[in-house]
Parts: structure tokens; C-alpha cells; sequence
């Protein structure tokens, strides 16, 4: 199908196409945005149902997100990709706006626009993840599926002598600034989002940025249609992350975040102050809190579970020899590489650092996101680019949920925390509500630091990375109770009432509040 074969594209033929469902209304959630990226297909592949692996079975997965507090399901691409190319993630799009029809029982877009339905149903949004920046066509010597027969040059940015712009890595760019390429994104969009989308989260979305004016007008199209627009502010040349990216209407995906907490995390030295504007909402590069998506896991790189228990990208399953995937990755094993043979401190210890990644994400202002499966440490086995892995590397793996029900316990806790702290979901800029201190007064921000602490109205989180006890002498005024010590299995402890010097442990994070529901 490669070189010159009739492709299988595994479409429905004209004869059996069906109308185009909608237009349908979006319904924005009622609660504060806490986003969970997953894959359609394999959310549920490993689900003993008839429907695994469709968008009917996630529906079935509706009320538990609810309940876990999540109110924004982000697929990723869910648009008719190249079977024949061997991307699972769905990154190699054949038709910006055809909805892949292996996630269907039957009639695609309108199974999609039923599940839609279904999550308005629960109160949580629906994003798509799109992929508009490039084709499956690859470079001068890909194959002729669509644009490249039509007229190249429209679509395509081509250099004089024919090579082909491959600032995404995967063989070709679309041209953002010709006419005919915007008019198609476009219409792409609008027939996704007459299926009900609440939002799009643009992959490598600088090629799109490559005029700015087009930026805008997308910006323009998601105001009027209330549709929420998410940039990835990046791609193999070009980084505009923050107030650097053209449309400040934009949410963005905030690797920065990622990065400076999981070196936090793992004890580098030297981060307390990107700490600092991290929890902040990032308030070096944004102007809102709003503007920032964080996320310490997605589905390029590791796990959460993976992201304590591996030093090393262990990929060879992908076919690369292991050079593929993002390294280094910031990550720390607690002391043992992998799953075989884990000493019972060193399991102790991940799950602890897994609790206090979960307090960072779920306590910084910005709009969280988590990957499928975290809640209940999913692995996959050390692998940080599955890509390619349409099997048990990449599914959720349902079994594991019974060994780690208390971490999704400690991830509901934490989202209704949250939900309850104004500072944390109205979407301002913390400025004189929030109040810093380290061990000893003011924050230690010298490069040996690995502590930091903070208050909010109602709420203090002291935070030690160090591997020996830390004592904070001054707490802000107030009758403060400890609510969560990340020492202790459950995450959330009886609330015990706190004065004068508080211990935190090493490697653990203690939250007071000062009120119990």
C-alpha cells in the first residue's frame, strides 16, 4: 500500500456513507476543568465487552470519570488516520475531517456524537486532539493519497527545489499560510464540532503559527462557536510557549511544568524557584493561570508509575533498537530499574512520590491534565514512546486498578480539595492571596534548597524533596489541621490539629487546611 498499491484505508464505501450528524450543541462543564487524556481505542481494549476498544464502551467509563472528578475526556486523534502506517496514537492523519471507523460499531461520527451526548450527560466536556499540521503523504517520495494528487503546492510547504518542509519529524508540513490549506482546517473543524466537540487540542500547533493571522482566525472561530482551543506550542524548530504564542485566547500545553516539577520531584537541586512560578500557574510566562495546561504525564513519555520506577526508556518493542522517545526523561526508579523483583521499601517509596506528584499537579494553578490509567499506576513498562504499541504496552490494564485503589481514592480526594479552593479554580492570578516561606522564614531558594512551602486562604502544602526530615517554624496565622501527610499510604489522614514546628518527612508533602468539610 506503501509504494504504488491500492491503500486499505478501512473506509466506509459511498454506497453505505450516512448523513453527517448535528449540528450539536457544545455543553461547557459546570466544574473546574481537570482534564484526562486517553485513547479511544485503548481506554477499553482490555474491557470484557463486545464494544471494547469503541467509543460505545467508553460510555460505559463515564460515571467512574465523573466520580473520580473529572470533567474534560481529551481523546487523542480521533480522525480517519492510515491504517496501513502503523501509527496507534493516530498521528498520521488521512482526513482532517472523517472520524476513524475502527472506534465505531457501526456508523462513526454518529457514535462518536452519542458519546458526546453521553459525557454532557455527566457533566464533562469532550476534546479531540487534531493533528493539522501534517499528512500521512511524508516527504518527496511518500505516497499520493489525497493533497499531494490534487495540488501539492496548495497544501504543502515545498521549498524551490521540491523538498519538502519536515518541521514536524514525519515527512511534510501543511503550508498555514496558503488559502486553500486554512479553508480545509477550517472545515474540518466545523464538522467536528457539529458533532458536539467541546474543544480541540492542536498537535504542534507553531506549524499552524507559521501565520499568526491564522491563529487568530481559528481563535475567532472557537469564540463564536464556544469551542475551547489547547495549543501544543512547539515543533522540531520552532517554541512559543507562554505570551510568545500569537492568540492569547489559547490554553497551552505547559512542558515547562512538566519538566521543572519532575526534576523537582526526583530531588534535582536548583529548582526552587521554577518551582515557585510553576505552582503559580507559571506566572514567568503566562499572563493567567487559565492560559496554562499542566501535566506531568501525557501519552508521549512515561506513566506516571513509569516515571518512579524507571531511569531508562526501555522502547525496543517499537523497532528502533531503543533510540526512539524523548531522553532524558527526569525520571527516578527509587533505587531499583523495573518491575522484577521490587524490594517492598522501594515500592513503598514510589508510591509516596507518585502522592506527591499527584499534590503538585492537583494544588498548582493552571488547569490540570493526567494520562489514562494514573490514578491506578499504569505501566507500560518502561516504554515512553509506544506509538506503535496497539497492545497490552499501551491499553489501560484494568487488573492493576485492584492493587492501587487507594492512589485513585487519593486522586478523588485531591480533585475535591481542590474544587473547594477558590485560589486554585477562579482563575486569577494568586498576587497578595498567596503568602511563601521556607524551613526557617522566607523561601530558601539557594541551589541546595529542596523545600518549599506555601499558604492560600484556607489551605497550606509544605514540600520536601530532601531525603532528611525538613522543620517549617513558622506557620501562617490560623488553627491549622494536617488533612493529607504523602508518608502515609492513604494520602489523606484523620484530621489532627497542628501548631507551632511542623515536621515533614523526607521526600513528602503535608497539607493543612484550616476548615474540614
Amino acid at each position: 500500500a506503501r509504494r504504488g498499491q491500492p491503500p486499505n484505508h478501512d473506509v466506509a464505501p459511498l454506497a453505505v456513507a450516512r448523513r453527517w450528524p448535528g449540528p450539536l450543541p457544545q455543553r461547557h462543564t459546570s466544574r473546574p476543568l481537570v482534564v484526562y487524556e486517553a485513547h479511544a481505542r485503548g481506554l477499553t481494549a482490555r474491557r470484557p465487552s463486545a464494544d471494547a476498544g469503541t467509543f460505545a464502551a467508553i460510555t460505559d467509563e463515564l460515571l467512574r470519570l465523573a466520580e473520580l472528578g473529572v470533567s474534560v475526556l481529551e481523546l487523542l486523534p480521533v480522525h480517519q488516520f492510515d491504517p496501513d502506517e502503523g501509527n496507534y496514537w493516530g498521528y498520521m492523519p488521512l482526513v482532517f475531517g472523517a472520524v476513524h471507523r475502527r472506534y465505531a460499531r457501526g456508523d462513526a461520527p454518529t457514535e462518536l456524537a452519542e458519546l458526546i451526548g453521553r459525557a454532557h450527560d455527566h457533566d464533562i466536556e469532550v476534546w479531540l486532539d487534531v493533528v493539522f499540521n501534517h499528512t500521512t503523504e511524508l516527504g518527496a517520495d511518500g505516497p499520493v493519497y489525497s493533497h499531494r494528487g490534487v495540488a501539492a503546492h496548495d497544501y504543502y510547504a515545498i521549498n524551490e527545489d521540491g523538498e519538502y518542509l519536515n518541521d514536524s519529524g514525519t515527512g511534510n508540513i501543511v503550508d498555514a499560510t496558503s488559502p486553500f490549506a486554512q479553508d480545509l482546517v477550517m472545515e474540518a473543524l466545523d464538522r467536528l464540532a457539529d458533532l458536539g466537540v467541546d474543544g480541540f487540542r492542536f498537535d504542534l500547533a507553531t506549524v499552524l503559527a507559521r501565520d499568526p493571522e491564522f491563529v487568530r482566525r481559528i481563535g475567532d472561530w472557537g469564540s463564536r462557536r464556544l469551542v475551547r482551543l489547547v495549543a501544543e506550542p512547539w515543533d522540531m524548530t520552532r517554541y512559543q510557549l507562554g505570551n510568545d504564542f500569537p492568540d492569547a485566547r489559547w490554553m497551552q500545553w505547559n512542558d515547562r511544568f512538566r519538566d521543572d516539577v519532575r526534576g523537582f520531584l526526583r530531588g534535582e537541586p536548583g529548582l526552587v524557584s521554577a518551582l515557585h512560578h510553576r505552582v503559580a500557574g507559571s506566572n514567568d510566562l503566562f499572563s493567567s493561570p487559565t492560559s496554562t495546561v499542566n501535566f506531568l504525564t501525557a501519552h508521549d513519555g512515561f506513566t506516571l508509575y513509569d516515571l518512579v520506577a524507571y531511569n531508562h526508556r526501555h522502547n525496543e518493542a517499537n523497532g528502533w533498537g531503543g533510540t526512539d522517545g524523548h531522553e532524558p526523561n527526569r525520571s527516578w526508579n527509587c533505587g531499583h530499574e523495573g518491575d522484577d523483583d521490587v524490594p517492598d521499601e522501594v515500592m513503598t517509596l514510589r508510591r509516596r512520590q507518585m502522592r506527591n506528584a499527584l499534590c503538585l499537579l492537583f494544588l498548582s494553578a493552571g488547569v490540570p491534565m493526567f494520562v489514562a490509567g494514573d490514578e491506578f499506576a499504569r505501566t507500560q513498562q518502561g516504554n515512553n514512546n509506544p506509538y506503535n504499541q496497539d497492545n497490552e504496552i499501551s491499553w489501560v490494564d484494568w487488573e492493576r486498578r485492584e492493587q492501587f485503589l487507594a492512589q485513585e481514592d487519593f486522586v478523588r480526594g485531591l480533585v475535591e480539595l481542590r474544587s473547594r479552593q477558590l485560589a486554585l479554580v477562579d482563575g486569577e492570578p494568586w498576587g497578595d492571596d498567596v503568602e511563601w516561606f521556607g524551613a526557617e522564614g522566607p523561601p530558601d531558594l539557594e541551589h541546595h534548597s529542596r523545600s518549599i512551602a506555601w499558604s492560600l486562604p484556607g489551605l497550606v502544602v509544605m514540600v520536601n524533596m530532601w531525603w532528611q526530615p525538613v522543620h517549617f517554624d513558622h506557620l501562617p496565622p490560623g488553627d491549622w489541621m494536617t488533612l493529607v501527610d504523602t508518608v502515609d499510604e492513604a494520602g489523606f489522614v484523620e484530621p489532627t490539629p497542628v501548631t507551632g514546628r511542623v515536621e515533614v518527612a523526607p521526600r513528602s508533602i503535608r497539607i493543612l487546611t484550616s476548615s474540614v468539610d
